[in-house]
C-alpha cells in the first residue's frame, strides 16, 4: 500500500474524484485537517513513511526530503513551485509535477474582481453604506483605463480575454513575448519600463524567482503613474511590502488588491491593513469548485503514474 500525504486543504470536500482514484489504486491517504498549511513540526513527523504527496503552499526542502526516505513523488496542487526545492527533490530521487493551466480562469476572475473593487471602491462603499453613510465618489470606468499585464502567461492571457469586453486598453510585458496571442486579444506588448509608465492598473502575473524578488520596489513605483492601482494574484515575494506601504502612504499608489501577503494567514499587525485602499483576500484565487475538482484529478493521476513507473504529465524534476 502506498501512503499519500495531502497538505492541500479541503481535499475530501472538494476533490472527491481525485481522492477516489487514489483509494481505488490502494493508497492510504493522510489529509490536512486544518484550513491552512501544516505546522512545520507536524509535517516533519508525517513525511517519515509517505510515498507520495499532494502539496499545497507549505515548503518542501532538504530537511523534509532527508526525513522522507520512501518519498517517490510530489504533485503540486497548483502551478507555482517556489515552495519546493526542485534541485533537492532531484537529488533525493523525488519526481515533482505541477498543474499548469487548470486554475487559469479562477485566478483571472479574482484579478478582475480586485480591479473592479479597487477602481469602483466597492468594499469601502459597502462598509460606509452599512454605517448609514451616503458617499458619492466619482470613479473611472475600465474603458478609459490602461491595464498593464506584468507577465503574459496563461493567467494574464485569460484575464485579457475577460477584460476585452470592458474596452480597456491592454498592454503587457513578458520575458518571452507571445506575439500571436497578444494580437488575437488586442494586447500591445512593450518593454517593462514603458508598461510601468503608461498603466493606470498593473496586474502582476510574473513567476516568483530570485530575479523577480522585490520587483515592485521604491524604484519601480517611482516610474509608475501617480494614482496607479496594483493587483497581485501571483506571489508575495514579487512585491516589497515596505515600499508598497510608502507608495500607499504618499498617495502614489491609489490602491492595492492582493491575494498574497508576506505572512499568511494575515496578521492585524501588517501595516498595509491600515489602508482602506488595500483590499486583501486570503490566498483564495484558486479556491473554486471547478479548479479543485480538476486539480484533484490531475494530482492523483500524476502520483499514480509515478507509482506505476511511468512519467507524469508536467514533470518539473
Amino acid at each position: 500500500m502506498k501512503k499519500v500525504l495531502v497538505t492541500a486543504t479541503n481535499y475530501s470536500k472538494y476533490c472527491r474524484e481525485g481522492k477516489q482514484l487514489l483509494l481505488d489504486y490502494g493508497c492510504e491517504i493522510i489529509e490536512n485537517p486544518y484550513g491552512y498549511a501544516y505546522p512545520r513540526e507536524e509535517l516533519k513527523r508525517l513525511v517519515r513513511d509517505i510515498h507520495g504527496a499532494v502539496v499545497g503552499i507549505d515548503s518542501w526542502d532538504e530537511e523534509l526530503f532527508k526525513l522522507a526516505p520512501n518519498l517517490q513523488a510530489i504533485a503540486r496542487f497548483g502551478v507555482g513551485v517556489d515552495n519546493i526545492d526542485l534541485e533537492g527533490a532531484k537529488e533525493h530521487g523525488v519526481i515533482v509535477s505541477n498543474c499548469p493551466g487548470i486554475n487559469t480562469s479562477a485566478v483571472a476572475e479574482l484579478a478582475l474582481g480586485l480591479m473592479l473593487s479597487l477602481t469602483r471602491r466597492i468594499p469601502a462603499l459597502n462598509e460606509g453604506t452599512r454605517r448609514g453613510e451616503w458617499a458619492r465618489p466619482m470613479t473611472h470606468e475600465l474603458k478609459s483605463q490602461t491595464v498593464g499585464l506584468l507577465g503574459f502567461g496563461a493567467i494574464a492571457r485569460n484575464l485579457a480575454g475577460k477584460l476585452k469586453p470592458f474596452g480597456a486598453r491592454m498592454i503587457a510585458y513578458d520575458k518571452f513575448p507571445d506575439q500571436q496571442s497578444a494580437g488575437h486579444l488586442g494586447v500591445e506588448l512593450m518593454c517593462v519600463g514603458r508598461l510601468l509608465e503608461e498603466s493606470d492598473i498593473i496586474s502582476i502575473h510574473i513567476p516568483a524567482t530570485d530575479e523577480t524578488r522585490g520587483f515592485i520596489n521604491d524604484e519601480t513605483i517611482a516610474g509608475m503613474k501617480p494614482g496607479v492601482y496594483i493587483v497581485n494574484t501571483a506571489r508575495s515575494s514579487i512585491v516589497d511590502e515596505r515600499a508598497l506601504y510608502r507608495g500607499l502612504k504618499s498617495g502614489k499608489i491609489a490602491g492595492y488588491g492582493t491575494d498574497v501577503l508576506d505572512r499568511d494567514p494575515a496578521s492585524g499587525e501588517n501595516p498595509l491593513l491600515e489602508f482602506p485602499e488595500c483590499i486583501v483576500t486570503p490566498y483564495t484565487a484558486a479556491e473554486t469548485y471547478e479548479n479543485y475538482a480538476a486539480t484533484g484529478i490531475a494530482t492523483a493521476q500524476a502520483l499514480i503514474s509515478v507509482f506505476n513507473g511511468e512519467e507524469p504529465r508536467n514533470r518539473l524534476a
